[in-house]
C-alpha cells in the first residue's frame, strides 16, 4: 500500500480504529476530515452480501437526494420532433440526435447523464460500448429511456439531484450523498434517501446479511465505519 500523505494521516489521527461510528457520527467526521481545499463530495460506500456473477442478485436503480448533490449536472437528452422542444424548454444542456451521436462517437463525453425517448434507441443503442462503460447508457433499470410526457420531469429531477446506485462486480455501492459544506442534517436526510432506496431494493435472491458493511469519506480524507444495522434502519421524514 502506497505511504499516506501528512494531511490524511493527521485527518486519520481524529478516527478512532476498529469504532462503528452512528451514521451523525460519521457524517460529522467526514465534514472534519475532509483536507481537500475545495468543497469535496461526501460519499457512501456499501459491501454488499451479494455475488453481482448472478443477475438475480443485480442492485441498480436511481434515488433522489432530498438536499441535491451540490454540483450542476450536466444533461444530455437524445430526442428528435417536440421532445426535442420539450427538453430544451426543461433546461437541458445537450438536445439533439445524429450530431450528439456523431460527436460521442469521436470521443466527446462532457456530460453526466444521458437521456433518451424510447424511439431515439434504435440509434442510441449503437454508443453501448462508449456509453456502457461509463455508466451513461440511457437505461430503463435507471430511469433514463424516458416517454415524451415524462420528459421533463426526469430533466428537472436530475438537475435537483437524482443519483445512481448500482452493485459493481466487487459487490459494492458507491454513491455521493452531497457536499462536505452542507449541513450535517441535510447529509443526513441524503443518506436516508439512498438507504432506504437500497434496502427497498433487496433481491429475493439475496441470502445472508444483505449491507456488510457501510463507510462514510469525503472526497479525500480516511473512511469511517458506520453501524450497518443503523444504516439500513435509516428512513426519509
Amino acid at each position: 500500500m502506497p505511504k499516506r500523505g501528512k494531511k490524511y494521516r493527521e485527518a486519520a489521527k481524529l478516527v478512532e480504529k476498529g469504532k462503528i461510528y452512528s451514521p451523525e457520527e460519521a457524517i460529522e467526521l467526514a465534514k472534519k476530515t475532509s483536507y481537500a481545499q475545495f468543497d469535496a463530495t461526501v460519499e457512501l460506500h456499501l459491501r454488499m452480501g451479494l455475488d453481482p456473477r448472478h443477475a438475480d442478485q443485480q442492485v441498480r436503480g436511481v434515488v433522489l437526494l432530498p438536499k441535491g448533490t451540490g454540483r450542476r449536472v450536466r444533461i444530455l437528452v437524445f430526442a428528435e420532433g417536440e421532445a426535442e422542444k420539450i427538453a430544451r424548454e426543461a433546461g437541458a444542456d445537450y438536445v439533439g440526435s445524429d450530431d450528439l451521436i456523431a460527436k460521442i462517437q469521436k470521443g466527446w463525453f462532457d456530460f453526466d447523464i444521458a437521456i433518451a425517448t424510447p424511439p431515439m434507441m434504435r440509434k442510441v443503442g449503437r454508443l453501448g460500448r462508449l456509453l456502457g462503460p461509463r455508466g451513461l447508457m440511457p437505461s430503463p433499470k435507471t430511469g433514463t429511456i424516458v416517454s415524451e410526457e415524462d420528459l421533463a420531469r426526469v430533466i428537472q429531477e436530475a438537475r435537483r439531484g437524482r443519483v445512481e446506485y448500482r452493485v459493481d462486480k466487487t459487490a459494492n455501492i458507491h454513491v455521493p450523498i452531497g457536499k462536505v459544506s452542507f449541513s450535517t442534517q441535510d447529509l443526513l436526510e441524503n443518506m436516508a434517501a439512498v438507504m432506504e432506496a437500497i434496502v427497498r431494493a433487496k433481491p429475493a435472491a439475496a441470502k445472508g446479511t444483505y449491507i456488510r458493511r457501510v463507510t462514510i469519506s469525503p472526497t479525500m480524507g480516511p473512511g469511517i465505519r458506520v453501524d450497518p444495522a443503523a444504516a439500513a434502519a435509516m428512513r426519509t421524514l
